[in-house]
């Protein structure tokens, strides 16, 4: 079946019959869910509007099944991680006052539901609501639709000249990264392994043929992956790699290609339904290092602070239109829809790829001076003292920000004297970190994004105290 936006959910389920798509689930129990539940979901509907659905299984086949029926229904549906904790739930209850939650049994909280109204229409009908934030701030909703989704998978399918889309998922499900991978396999008619992370890292891998699978993964993942041979070999075997989530550093994408993994660095976000634009494997091994061209269903340009655009070579903000831009976030949607300018700087090359240059909300300007981190962060990676590393910056009443690391030594004995040593004539003098806070390990979310409010708090309380 050719995949249209227009297609609907039950059309792809039909579509798959009795085939074994689910590798390592049950594909009938998940046929057989979706069917249960769309049932009972409909016969709500008959006399009342839409429920909003909070989404939280924990099981994956459970989760995906409530996912679709909830989506053939029409019902807007919040995905949720079961795992947030009591305040981050209920400011998610709060926010969304929902009527039937799936998932997150014996809380207490969750009992405070009420009855959801019978009026005719609801504007809710049909939204998939996708976190974003969390762990490092105030949790928001991302609103999509089956459309927006499956613009993302056209454009991808395009991309990668695809029929169908075999996925091996260890990235939560409830988040972008992970929905789509399901998507993409569902829609298309292709495999889908679900598996934990955990599961791979120590060894239980399925039996399947990978040179078949494209497997997603953040860079931490990718970086503990290739500490073991075995593992090593197991990914090179991949057709495709995608690497999203978060900037990667130039050891491990060297690392990569010395083990001939067939890397796919990738630039997108909850907002865009993963990613817009993604190098390919060939262009990776064969030396080109950048986040890749434009998927075809979306175009990015860059500007200057004027909003003028730029030409190739030359940095700034970076403005996207796509068709898989969600229409804002819950509860309210935006005017201009198909505009989202976001808070990255960056820059095309001759070639048309793009080049990913840092967080504009990450700058530091010390003694007027503009810093990114990923600049200093890498320079620093390449020393191979650290095992990780985060750039961030410290209010400071002479100098505005003072540059502060915030790292995990490979060994404890190491004086930041002797990195500071191997950056001189590496990076500026301004660039190189005044203060040097050394820690056991660095706080990640669920997606392998760093909590820098979480260093800030960390970095400003060190700080003071060595001061006091």
């Amino acid at each position: 079946m050719a995949t249209t936006c227009n297609t609907r959910p039950l059309d792809y389920l039909e579509n798959l019959g009795e085939r074994h798509w689910l590798i390592g689930g049950d594909s009938r129990q998940f046929q057989l869910l979706v069917d249960e539940l769309y049932l009972e979901l409909t016969q709500l509907l008959i006399s009342a509007t839409p429920p909003k659905i909070i989404l939280a299984e924990r099981e994956p086949t459970r989760f995906l099944a409530s996912f679709v029926a909830a989506c053939a229904a029409g019902c807007p549906v919040f995905l949720c991680n079961p795992d947030w904790g009591t305040q981050e739930w209920q400011q998610v209850l709060d926010l969304v006052q929902p009527d039937i939650v799936w998932g997150i049994e014996n809380r207490e909280w969750q009992k405070n539901t009420t009855p959801f109204p019978s009026s005719p229409q609801s504007t809710d009908s049909g939204l998939i609501m996708i976190p974003t934030g969390g762990s490092s701030g105030q949790i928001k909703f991302a609103i999509h639709t089956w459309e927006t989704l499956m613009a993302s998978v056209e454009g991808f399918t395009e991309y990668f000249q695809l029929d169908q889309v075999n996925s091996f998922c260890v990235l939560p499900l409830y988040h972008v990264s992970g929905l789509m991978q399901f998507m993409r396999s569902f829609t298309t008619a292709g495999k889908l392994v679900i598996s934990s992370f955990k599961a791979v890292e120590s060894g239980q891998i399925s039996h399947i043929q990978t040179t078949d699978f494209i497997i997603s993964l953040v860079p931490t993942q990718l970086q503990r992956l290739l500490q073991q041979p075995a593992l090593s070999e197991w990914l090179s075997q991949f057709a495709t790699v995608l690497l999203g989530g978060a900037p990667a550093w130039h050891e491990l994408l060297e690392k990569a290609k010395y083990h001939r993994i067939r890397l796919a660095p990738t630039y997108g976000m909850t907002e865009t339904a993963s990613q817009i634009a993604t190098l390919k494997p060939d262009d990776f091994l064969n030396g080109k290092v950048s986040s890749g061209q434009i998927l075809p269903h979306a175009q990015v340009t860059i500007h200057n602070q004027k909003g003028e655009i730029l030409a190739a070579n030359q940095t700034g903000s970076i403005v996207i239109r796509a068709k898989s831009l969600n229409l804002g976030y819950y509860p309210k949607t935006w005017q201009n829809q198909d505009y989202f300018p976001v808070d990255d700087l960056g820059f095309f090359d001759s070639q048309g790829y793009l080049n990913i240059v840092g967080r504009n909300s990450n700058k530091i300007i010390t003694g007027g001076e503009n810093i990114y981190p990923t600049e200093i962060e890498s320079a620093i990676r390449i020393t191979q003292m650290v095992t990780d590393i985060c750039i961030i910056g410290i209010p400071d009443q002479q100098w505005g920000q003072v540059v502060t690391a915030i790292y995990v030594p490979k060994n404890f004995s190491t004086s930041p004297l002797e990195i500071q040593t191997l950056l001189k004539g590496k990076l500026s003098k301004f660039k190189i970190p005044k203060h040097w806070i050394p820690l056991r390990s660095l706080p990640y979310n669920h997606q392998g994004k760093i909590n820098r409010q979480q260093l800030q708090q960390i970095a400003t309380e060190l700080l003071q105290n060595s001061i006091t």
